[in-house]
């Protein structure tokens, strides 16, 4: 009896379980054909846009929004928003945008892009209304494109300038006696300085006080720009701490006033004509998405990859760039005869060399295809990011895009004292070769198998620089010269050739177009979004985890624990990865 009840509950738990999980799947199927319809925008509606909400370039993966309807908790692909900005200024149900300027969830590169589109807006005479309770730095970058710019009165805006901290583990290491074993090429590549170093080194310190120094400079000029002020001035405000309140904001013509959010509303209300107890239609980006449609349908095509977050070998996870999904994509690509043409948008710090190489080759076969390969590069391009880029035709970067890293490096720790001496941990073994336990954890490298590893490591970077080489039609000298692991931002990667021209993914597309000899096409985005029951079966649990501990964490210690994570992938494998996480403070 006890057992019959046993399987009875089980089968009942299974059953409902089942019950719901097609209840839930008719809702979205519903909800499907219910969004097929679109909703017209009512009239006198304000775009409502909150720089809080990190937008990616890749469409999220949000199943059970999809599934319920609510499609303003997912946060849309960066260049779905650029377009809606774009709509919305020939559209005459929107009469203005309110910009939430809190904080700012997005790169610099991606901000630019944004603010690009907000300038375009504004040549279509409608308003453009910012406020923020306290306005950080990256979020006054894109709000300060504004008609008017309010701050709480009890807020603040952050002036203080930018700064880049990182952190180095060389002596917890030596007291945990862990013995990284560590191999590079190029000089400026400083992602093993951490494990290596107390502080930067000298060439560390230059290439980093360059970039920041680029990002600051393209920073002060936009305020300048917009707000009709002097850069010096600017810089002097931010080194004498000048800006205390917000009061002091509106004192040196950083915002436009001080203001609560009522009395902002009293203005949106007063700019729309309606009355002062009128509800103000605020049109959230999700249900602005919903109500248009951007898409249009043509033979000729031209495809748009999304290559974001860590290059990795295999089949990668949700936010990685796997390499055997990019093989099985460009393949496809290259004999689909309605494809034109194909952008490659890259968004990655790079990661396995091996991974980067893979996908090298099938960005060479498209262009033996015969169909042009331009690249559009993100927040950041760099390393495995810029050696996938290396055979486009065209490459486009944004002024503040990150990229160059171009140089490897191996991590191959030695754990034998830490076990020892720390856990109380022994090893021993049986070979049948003399070097059947090279790259064991459990004993440091021999003289010849570090001669070896580093052969490796300077053979994969001359690869490297070949394929850039090649790709730019630029001799090696010179290649050499600007590689060696240095970071550059995109203005000067322009300069010095990595680049072919400043611009966003529009800006690639159209070049694209030209190079196809084509005007009328339309746009397919990949990797294509999964099958709702794809999604049900990968992204729930993930999504849960990982939303769980981003809200224990923080942002910045998730950060961390994302490259605490990320650093024990790379043990024992070639990288062409970035020095670090570009984080300006």
């Amino acid at each position: 009896m006890r057992s019959f009840l046993k399987f009875f509950f089980a089968a009942l738990l299974a059953l409902f379980i089942f019950t719901a999980l097609g209840f839930l799947i008719l809702v979205g199927v519903a909800g499907m054909f219910a969004g097929s319809e679109k909703t017209p925008v009512a009239s006198k509606s304000v775009l409502y846009i909150d720089l809080s909400t990190g937008f990616s370039d890749r469409k999220s993966d949000n199943t059970f929004a999809q599934l319920t309807g609510d499609n303003d908790a997912a946060s849309l692909p960066l260049y779905d928003v650029v377009r809606l900005i774009e709509h919305a200024a020939s559209d005459s149900a929107i009469r203005g945008i309110y910009i939430k300027s809190n904080d700012n969830a997005n790169g610099f590169a991606a901000s630019e892009e944004l603010r690009n589109a907000l300038l375009g807006f504004k040549k279509s005479n409608k308003f453009i209304i910012a406020y923020g309770d306290v306005i950080s730095q990256k979020a006054y970058y894109v709000a300060n494109v504004a008609d008017k710019i309010y701050c709480n009165p009890k807020g603040s805006l952050d002036w203080k300038g930018f700064a880049s901290q990182l952190f180095f583990i060389k002596n917890t290491l030596k007291e945990l006696q862990v013995e990284p074993q560590i191999f590079y090429a190029g000089k400026f590549k400083s992602a093993t300085e951490p494990l290596r170093e107390e502080k930067m080194t000298d060439a560390n310190r230059l290439q980093t006080s360059v970039w920041l120094g680029d990002l600051y400079t393209n920073f002060l000029l936009s305020a300048a720009e917009t707000r009709k002020l002097d850069t010096a001035q600017l810089h002097t405000y931010a080194n004498s701490l000048a800006v205390q309140t917000a009061s002091d904001a509106v004192k040196y013509n950083l915002i436009d006033g001080t203001r609560y959010d009522d009395e902002v509303k009293e203005e949106l209300r007063s700019r729309l004509g309606i009355g002062k107890d009128d509800k103000i239609n605020f049109v959230q980006l999700g249900s602005y998405a919903d109500a248009v449609s951007l898409s249009k349908y043509n033979k000729d095509k031209i495809a748009i990859v999304y290559a974001e977050g860590d290059i990795v070998y295999g089949k990668g996870e949700q936010g990685q760039v796997g390499s055997d999904e990019f093989r099985t994509l460009f393949a496809k690509l290259r004999t689909d005869k309605s494809i034109k043409g194909v952008v490659l948008r890259i968004n990655s710090p790079g990661g396995s060399a091996l991974a980067s190489e893979i996908i090298w080759r099938e960005g060479e076969l498209i262009k033996k295809s015969g169909k042009p390969l331009v690249v559009s590069m993100g927040d950041v391009a760099a390393s495995g990011g810029y050696y996938i880029a290396a055979p486009a035709d065209s490459i486009f970067a944004q002024p503040n895009t990150i990229t160059g890293s171009i140089g490897v490096f191996g991590i191959i720790p030695n754990l034998q004292s830490f076990f020892k001496n720390k856990l109380g941990i022994t090893f021993d073994e049986v070979k049948t070769a003399d070097n059947a336990s090279f790259g064991s954890v459990a004993r440091p490298l021999t003289d010849m198998e570090k001669i070896i590893v580093q052969r490796e490591i300077d053979t994969i970077y001359h690869d490297f620089k070949t394929r850039v080489s090649d790709g730019r039609r630029k001799d090696m000298e010179y290649v050499d010269s600007i590689a060696q692991g240095r970071v550059w931002t995109g203005e000067r990667a322009l300069e010095i050739g990595l680049v072919d021209q400043l611009g966003g993914l529009n800006d690639a597309i159209a070049c694209a177009a030209r190079i196809a000899k084509i005007t009328d096409y339309s746009l397919r985005e990949y990797p294509q979004p999964k099958t709702l029951l794809d999604m049900l079966k990968s992204s729930y649990g993930k999504n849960v985890k990982t939303k769980a501990i981003k809200e224990e964490l923080g942002n910045e210690g998730f950060m961390l624990f994302e490259q605490i994570k990320r650093a024990k992938s790379m043990v024992g494998t070639v990288q062409a990865r970035l020095p670090y996480d570009i984080i300006v403070e």
